[in-house]
């Protein structure tokens, strides 16, 4: 039998030294965290496998990709088992679970276990309120309307089922701590310039966001800022006029004319950078206008802005008076007008109105 092998409700799936639960339910949408949860677990389940032989390494978990063999499927004991929960015919659970002909236990994977069939859905929950002495039974499930009756039926057999929950990571400040934790991994750390450049240059999948913090834990020495993170991914950063606008309403000047430049060789229009750089600026003054009591989300509502712009902007506040913030908001407009009356060089328009922007910070 697997020693230690009850549900941890309040531990991470497959933590280092941990024994999983005999029944393990990976819930959520994000694929990479629910492959990340799932990895883990069949590691931790390798691991208790091997500990049973007498394979594991005594100074704790061992890696399913160290070289060692005792991470391995054709060296580690017991069978492992990965299916697809549509393709699961009745029965066939009972067969999978049970203890293999040479010993050492069995690890079985079912993923999408939302795709089973109402008899095979059944079965898995009546296995979980009884899980064989010798198995580790490892789901994924969407987490939706579908399959949702196998779900709530797991859920109620919580002394032998653990639950890891893997959301969409979809709001911004979501991404940033994903980012943060990814460092954090890599026993490394990032500035907010840092974190804040690399999703802006990267974009919003996981999985490059992921490789790219690898990659810039293993390249960089030292430091971790945005200027780091713009010598790696500056030629895919995505040069708008709000890029602009930040950089501008922050009074650095030399990155706010680089992103200009960037952006105008790209193709993006002239209007479209003013109409950035008024929108940058009229959010200054309305934002700094409210009392600062009045808390993101309340305000985010109020001037049509999601929250974690409301705290990029009050940090950009520093060092604007209601003055310059009026004066700057005519300095676009008299670059607007320009642009829009097919001025010369709108390039140069811009070019001025950012550096009178620049300076009417106090």
């Amino acid at each position: 039998m697997l020693r230690g092998m009850t549900a941890r409700p309040d531990g991470p799936a497959g933590a280092p030294g941990a024994a999983p639960a005999p029944v393990n339910v990976v819930v959520g949408e994000e694929e990479l965290l629910v492959e990340r949860s799932v990895s883990a677990l069949i590691a931790a389940a390798r691991h208790a496998l091997a500990a049973d032989d007498g394979l594991a390494d005594p100074a704790g978990m061992v890696s399913p990709d160290d070289g060692t063999g005792a991470g391995d499927p054709a060296t580690t004991p017991g069978d492992i088992h990965d299916v697809a929960g549509g393709s699961l015919a009745v029965g066939e659970l009972t067969s999978l679970t049970s203890p293999s002909l040479f010993g050492g236990g069995t690890v079985v994977v079912i993923r999408a276990a939302q795709d089973a069939g109402k008899d095979v859905a059944d079965e898995i929950a009546r296995y979980a309120a009884d899980p064989a002495p010798d198995a580790v039974l490892i789901m994924t499930h969407a987490g939706g309307a579908k399959g949702k009756a196998l779900l709530t039926s797991l859920k109620k057999s919580s002394r032998t089922v653990q639950m890891t929950e893997c959301p969409k990571i979809t709001r911004f400040s979501d991404r940033l701590d994903f980012v943060r934790g990814e460092f954090r991994r890599a026993g490394r750390v990032a500035d907010e310039g840092g974190l804040r450049a690399l999703l802006d240059a990267v974009g919003s999948d996981l999985r490059e966001i992921a490789a790219a913090c690898s990659q810039l834990a293993a390249d960089v020495e030292g430091h971790i800022g945005e200027e780091a993170v713009s010598r790696y991914y500056h030629g895919r950063a995505e040069a708008s006029g709000f890029t602009v606008s930040d950089r501008a309403v922050e009074g650095r000047l030399a990155p706010a004319l680089e992103q200009l430049r960037w952006a105008l060789a790209t193709g993006v229009p002239p209007v479209l950078i003013t109409s950035a750089l008024a929108q940058g600026i009229r959010l200054l003054g309305r934002v700094g206008a409210a009392p600062r009591s009045k808390n993101s989300a309340a305000l985010a509502a109020e001037v049509g802005a999601p929250p974690w712009k409301i705290d990029r902007v009050r940090q950009q506040l520093r060092g604007w008076a209601p003055d310059g913030v009026a004066q700057a908001l005519q300095a676009v407009a008299e670059a607007d007008a320009q642009i829009k009356g097919e001025a010369a060089s709108p390039g140069f328009a811009l070019e001025r109105a950012i550096r009178r922007i620049v300076a009417c910070r106090s």
